[in-house]
């Protein structure tokens, strides 16, 4: 992921409303499903809901941690880490309600940071990461702001085909 051109500030606010709301469309999507319909993966060979979610949570809490990096380090290298690892290690399987509540305070903080910046310097400041190069903040609010919409949807697919 590129540094990309800076985004306007009207940009900026969708990225971070979206980054804000997020929590309540994960609940939203997950809300009444039982066990069985939480261990059901979104496509053949994909990830359960259950480690969606999870996943939403590992990594959102990673990008955080970027974004301060980002913020508080001169071009910071980012550590990557393999997702689908971290996806079948134990604590993939617990309660989904751990990670939901992670991401309501994550993502209340990750925006009240966001919307901290207040010059156009900050924004351009940008972090290496060794898999996609140089990562501007305006990268990372961009990408979150959609990373999780993308699972949500994944997840309404599902339970349309399904039938829940």
């Amino acid at each position: 992921m590129p540094a990309t051109v800076p985004a306007s500030p009207e940009q900026r606010n969708r990225y971070i409303h979206a980054i804000e709301e997020l929590p309540g469309l994960v609940e939203s999507a997950v809300a009444g499903l039982n066990d069985e319909q939480l261990d059901t993966s979104y496509r053949d060979g994909g990830w359960t809901v259950r480690q969606v979610i999870h996943h939403l949570a590992d990594s959102h809490m990673n990008a955080f941690v970027r974004m301060k990096l980002t913020m508080t380090e001169d071009y910071p290298t980012i550590k990557p880490y393999d997702q689908d690892a971290w996806a079948v290690l134990p604590d993939s399987k617990l309660s989904v309600e751990p990670s939901l509540a992670i991401l309501r305070g994550l993502h209340s903080r990750m925006a009240a940071l966001l919307r901290s910046i207040n010059s156009e310097e900050t924004w351009r400041r940008t972090a290496y990461h060794p898999e996609n190069g140089d990562t501007a903040l305006d990268d990372f609010a961009r990408q979150y702001a959609h990373h999780g919409k993308h699972h949500v949807a994944q997840i309404a697919e599902l339970r349309q085909r399904k039938g829940w």
